[in-house]
């Protein structure tokens, strides 16, 4: 069966060209022109990935994109114009996976979405529970519990995490992070990690202003900065 693409773009030349690269890749496409309209055919039907624009008359794509991750973790691509960078960091943080810059290549999209729903169907390499102080993370249940409560993290957020929480102590460049990310596939701005991890500090650190779990190496990356233990 083929995977259910949602777009959510309210110019129709572009939703059109989106629509026919998606279908013509062998996807089904289901769209809508409008904020509210994205979310109410998100509540009859199942969907593999959105596409969302974020500027939509209605509700616009950043509380779109709010209100779909409060209940589900399907992968979900921001386009974004040029001018409209901090919008496109906003909604990086609020649970958006990744983003296409417009203007776009239509063969870009398409790889792009391709890649989203490989991570997306994915399974861990590795199934040993890692403990590190108070934050356990089971690559399994794909979970993370901090002091026993559960932490909910995006797709990228949890497998930055897992990434580096497999190699305490290891420097990662922001290359070598968002390679493991997109398995080879990334296209855009590098700075999308810092984003993430920003943002993944905010969840997991005790103090996110002060980091002690994921350490910034300046000029190179980042380290998980704690001893793990396996399970």
């Amino acid at each position: 069966m083929a995977e259910r693409i949602l777009v959510v773009e309210d110019e129709a030349a572009i939703r059109t060209v989106v629509e026919y690269a998606l279908k013509d890749a062998g996807f089904e496409v289901l769209s809508a022109a409008r904020g509210d309209d994205a979310l109410a055919v998100l509540d009859d039907n199942e969907v593999d990935l959105v596409v969302l624009d974020l500027m939509l008359p209605g509700v616009d794509g950043l509380e779109v994109c709010r209100r779909v991750r409060t209940t589900s973790q399907v992968p979900i691509i921001i386009l974004s114009a040029r001018s409209e960078e901090l919008d496109k960091v906003l909604g990086l943080e609020l649970g958006a996976d990744d983003y296409v810059t417009k203007p776009f290549s239509p063969r870009e999209l398409v790889s792009r979405v391709r890649a989203n729903l490989r991570r997306a169907r994915s399974t861990p390499e590795h199934g040993q529970m890692l403990r590190a102080g108070d934050l356990e993370i089971d690559p399994v249940a794909r979970s993370v519990t901090k002091n026993g409560e559960e932490v909910y993290l995006t797709f990228s957020e949890f497998e930055l995490l897992h990434k580096l929480a497999s190699a305490p102590r290891r420097v990662f460049t922001r290359e070598e992070l968002m390679n493991h990310l997109w398995q080879g596939s990334f296209f855009g701005d590098l700075r999308s990690v810092d984003v993430h991890v920003r943002h993944l500090r905010q969840k997991i650190e005790d103090d996110a202003s002060a980091p002690e779990l994921i350490r910034t190496v300046r000029g190179v990356g980042y380290a998980f900065g704690r001893e793990v233990s396996k399970a």
